[in-house]
């Protein structure tokens, strides 16, 4: 028998890979499953039993969706910093449905590719994007040099080490939702935040940001109740405590709503690779 070709090999080498790949989706969907199965998320007021991915890392856009379900929205305004390309954020199922809002993003590599991928919705206004790294000191700036200001429905923090300082210093606007990425590493009661450093940056330890505790805490300071986090242990929900009623699961505390990290979770593929548009609304 002859050894294999190249061109065969190749091929073999892509036919096992996309069987491991597909096997690593059912894991995933499966293990999901079993864990929205236990009695803990048997409550309808649990969000975790909302979630999906559209354009979302892990499952944001589920609960999202409920959220605003319960609560309503007004002017579908958001302001989200941490974006990328904007193909996976946790707010461009939104801008397809028609808000509007401000991204802010550091890399200019990004700011690039968003310039060229939502055109249409920077043309249109839909969309603003600012390149800038986030700092305590900033913030506030660019929000209001960008025209955003008051009341909005949805602020979206995710820099990967400042979050906590840099939410706790927005006074510019005022989010009736705020997401926040939370290090579940740190689980409750540690009430932890790295020190503030405004060059501070993730190095892929668990060194970076703050416990979700510590945005509890920080949360209720601010008029914020947790009302839950998604099933990667990655983000936080929070809602302003004179909207949330009896929307959701109470207690609001850490302990309630913690959700250990499953930084894997983002491997479930929503469908085919993201590409938003431009789509026509018919």
């Amino acid at each position: 028998m002859s050894d294999p070709t190249l061109q065969e090999m190749l091929q073999w080498t892509r036919l096992n890979s996309n069987v491991l790949i597909a096997r690593l989706q059912v894991d995933i969907l499966r293990l999901w499953s079993d864990e929205l199965a236990k009695p803990r998320n048997a409550d309808p007021k649990r969000l975790l039993r909302c979630g999906f991915k559209v354009y979302s890392q892990n499952d944001e856009d589920g609960i999202i969706q409920e959220i605003f379900k319960r609560i309503g929205t007004t002017n579908r305004t958001f302001v989200e910093f941490g974006v990328e390309t904007g193909v996976e954020t946790n707010t461009t199922k939104l801008l397809l449905e028609g808000w509007r809002g401000l991204w802010i993003e550091a890399a200019s590599t990004y700011v690039a590719e968003i310039q060229k991928i939502f055109a249409h919705k920077l043309a249109g206004g839909g969309l603003k994007v600012r390149e800038s790294v986030v700092t305590v000191a900033n913030i506030n700036d660019l929000i209001v040099k960008a025209g955003v200001g008051g009341e909005i429905d949805l602020l979206s923090v995710d820099i990967d080490y400042n979050d906590y300082w840099v939410w706790k210093a927005i006074t510019t606007i005022n989010p009736r939702v705020v997401i926040v990425e939370y290090n579940a590493t740190l689980r409750p009661p540690l009430s932890l935040v790295v020190p503030y450093d405004p060059n501070g940056s993730w190095d892929g330890s668990n060194f970076f940001g703050a416990s979700l505790e510590a945005f509890v805490k920080l949360g209720r300071d601010k008029g914020y109740r947790i009302v839950g986090c998604n099933f990667s242990g990655s983000n936080a929900f929070f809602v302003r405590s004179d909207l949330a009623g009896d929307h959701f699961l109470q207690p609001a505390t850490a302990e309630e709503h913690y959700e250990p990290a499953r930084y894997f979770f983002s491997n479930l593929q929503s469908g085919h690779r993201g590409r938003p548009g431009p789509y026509l609304p018919v």
